[in-house]
């Protein structure tokens, strides 16, 4: 009768949403937050090394590598034991990371070299650096793991390297101080946020010309305090989550008409953003106010803001 009764319940309301689980790098904690996505709770801080930011899990998920910026080395935490279990040598003041899609190598930016440094997963070795413009921080790289692209924060500009040949392939001048970067989910167009002027320039990859520029406006704040950081595309393509740090907002998108169709009120200085797996709910990593924000994408609303350690930076969502 219970079997009966359960598969009634499916059959009528779908099958119970995966548990996932929210990490969070905790830049001034040196930790990493552990929050479970359905009760909204946090759950464990994994001590790691000094000030982590840059965050991303590997091809099976059951690792997550993190950048250890003060300690100049990648930490490998397994997911489940809630625990690091060893360290990749990254260059120099790694802020972010891409892994490739083969699942082998990390690109890394150093920030006080000016350069993107590739290291070797299974062989935990630098296997060969790229020369990129001052302050390297964003880094994207292309589904099928032929570009990788890297900001740099001083020169203005967007960096494309060959990921297999570890060569430059071109410069691109945006907007002053890019901070993130995010490749369409068809792949045709390259995002780029910059901080200072808060806008986001796109780029077709093809021609690797501008094809269009996002200005953010918030009612109420100075356009000085509007700043584009974190972006996060929807998996339909059709929607791109943009942090706008100071303005304590989140922008969501129109992918097609580069219109904002909607803010979002969270926390302190969001600086990056993460999708859950079925895309229902949107999640903010407050710095200053040291929280994340919980966003309803269905019901278009904030739910809820969760204190989770000291300067909260990166966000990465796993299962």
């Amino acid at each position: 009768m219970q079997i009966l009764t359960t598969l009634l319940l499916v059959l009528v309301f779908g099958p119970p949403a995966a548990a996932e689980t929210i990490y969070v790098s905790n830049e001034q904690d040196n930790t990493v937050a552990v929050v479970d996505g359905a009760t909204m709770t946090l759950q464990a801080a994994i001590d790691v090394g000094r000030r982590p930011r840059g965050m991303a899990l590997s091809v099976d998920k059951k690792t997550l590598f993190v950048a250890e910026g003060d300690d100049n080395r990648i930490d490998v935490v397994d997911l489940a034991k809630r625990q690091v279990v060893g360290q990749l040598p990254s260059g120099a003041d790694p802020e972010f990371f891409v892994v490739h899609p083969d699942g082998k190598r990390l690109f890394v930016a150093n920030e006080n070299d000016n350069q993107v440094s590739v290291v070797d997963i299974a062989g935990a070795k630098i296997i060969g650096t790229v020369d990129v413009g001052v302050e390297p921080e964003g880094m994207a790289i292309s589904a099928d793991g032929r570009t990788v692209a890297c900001t740099s924060e001083t020169t203005s500009m967007v960096h494309l390297i060959d990921a297999t040949a570890l060569e430059l392939i071109d410069n691109l001048l945006v907007d002053t101080r890019p901070r993130a970067a995010a490749f369409s989910v068809d792949g045709k167009q390259l995002w780029v946020s910059s901080e200072i002027r808060g806008t986001v320039t796109i780029f077709d990859t093809a021609t690797r010309a501008q094809t269009g520029k996002i200005e953010f406006e918030v009612p109420g704040i100075r356009r000085e305090g509007v700043q584009a950081v974190g972006i996060e595309m929807s998996r339909d393509g059709a929607t791109a989550y943009v942090a706008l740090g100071p303005a304590n907002r989140v922008a969501e998108v129109d992918t097609k008409t580069f219109t904002v169709r909607r803010l979002y009120l969270v926390g302190q200085r969001p600086w990056h953003v993460a999708l859950s797996g079925d895309q229902k709910q949107l999640i903010s990593a407050n710095g200053n106010s040291g929280d994340i924000s919980f966003i309803d994408l269905e019901n278009r609303e904030v739910v809820k803001s969760l204190p989770v350690g000291r300067g909260p930076w990166g966000v990465v969502i796993g299962p």
